[in-house]
């Protein structure tokens, strides 16, 4: 049987193409399926017409992946990825991975169903993986797979800490917190020694004004005194004079 292929099909034919198959196989399965339609009927020349459109624009297609997996060729990305004992993952590296290290590495937007794996990747390591555009086209990449450093940090942190670990850390604790009551009675002892010379100072500054007043005090009683004693000897001549007068 002779037909034109409408659809591709996988190992057989692509669209567009005119093959000659079993019939069993183009009556029982790409006909039904409208995979394909034969080839000296009237709907084949409607096909064709159709089809050299699409052959059109899959050869500017094929352009397209072929100049992106020219810029893929030879590039290498690296995943990052959760690691297990003896560097096995937790999980794996599948293509949708490597799909986002390929955008985050090139900018290039590569459907995950493109890379070729045999199997996930599970350990850690450098890979060979091929991006496969086309049966024609295709790109050679590498993959390096990496521990997951804040992964690793987390479960760090998380990590129960050992016996020993405890009994230093509560160790450290203690000296932390004497230390701390010490530097407080320090500041406390001080306080006290600052405001025992804030009263000897104010001790002595009132020595210094009592010992001041005393001679001040002396001064105005003799003041007091010198005029007094003029103002005796006015009123005793006043009284002589006085007397005298009496007489005459």
């Amino acid at each position: 049987m002779k037909v034109v292929f409408i659809e591709d099909v996988p190992d057989v034919a692509l669209a567009g193409e005119t093959r000659v198959v079993a019939d069993g196989y183009g009556r029982n399965y790409l006909l039904p399926k409208k995979l394909a339609v034969l080839a000296n009927s009237s709907a084949s020349n409607i096909v064709k017409a159709q089809m050299k459109k699409v052959l059109v624009k899959r050869a500017h297609a094929a352009a397209e992946m072929k100049e992106i997996a020219e810029k893929l060729e030879g590039v290498e990305i690296t995943v990052k990825a959760r690691v297990g004992e003896k560097e096995r993952l937790y999980g794996s590296v599948t293509g949708a991975d490597i799909a986002s290290g390929i955008v985050t590495a090139t900018g290039l937007t590569v459907d995950k169903r493109k890379i070729d794996l045999d199997e996930p990747i599970r350990q850690l390591g450098t890979f060979d993986v091929t991006v496969k555009f086309a049966h024609d086209i295709t790109a050679a990449i590498k993959v390096t797979v990496e521990p997951d450093k804040v992964e690793e940090e987390e479960k760090e942190e998380r990590k129960p800490r050992s016996k020993k670990e405890e009994e230093t850390a509560a160790v450290e604790g203690e000296q932390a917190e004497a230390s701390a009551e010490e530097a407080s009675e320090a500041e406390i002892v001080a306080e006290e020694i600052e405001a025992e010379g804030e009263e000897l100072q104010a001790e002595a500054m009132g020595e210094e004004v009592g010992v001041a007043e005393e001679p001040v005090a002396e001064v105005v009683e003799e003041s007091e005194a010198k005029v007094e004693e003029p103002a005796e000897a006015e009123a005793a001549a006043e009284e002589e004079t006085a007397a005298d007068e009496d007489k005459e």
